[in-house]
């Protein structure tokens, strides 16, 4: 079995251990439902992945769970549209 030949002090040891710690994983916003996502994966809300549907969400729902989920998605797009509406109307002042 392998043994040290000497001692590693604390400040070598505890350098070694700053590297091995849980990060916190970098999320990004899905366009389509605005749910936090991993970057280059499918969003397990919606469905979808660079604005093309690979998997079909609302199918596998039940009929409760898919009018609750279409409500949600509803408002969230009326949400983002009036978002750009107010841009729209700062920048029109701003150019005055």
């Amino acid at each position: 079995m392998a043994v040290p030949k000497q001692r590693h002090n604390q400040s070598r040891k505890n350098r070694r251990r700053g590297n091995i710690f849980i990060k916190a994983p970098v999320l990004v916003k899905c366009p389509k439902c605005g749910k936090p996502v991993l970057p280059h994966t499918i969003c397990g809300y919606c469905g979808y992945y660079k604005g093309t549907e690979f998997v079909n969400v609302m199918a596998k729902l039940e009929k409760k769970e898919q009018k609750k989920r279409q409500k949600e998605m509803a408002e969230t797009k009326t949400e983002e549209a009036k978002e750009v509406k107010t841009k729209k109307e700062t920048k029109k002042e701003e150019k005055k």
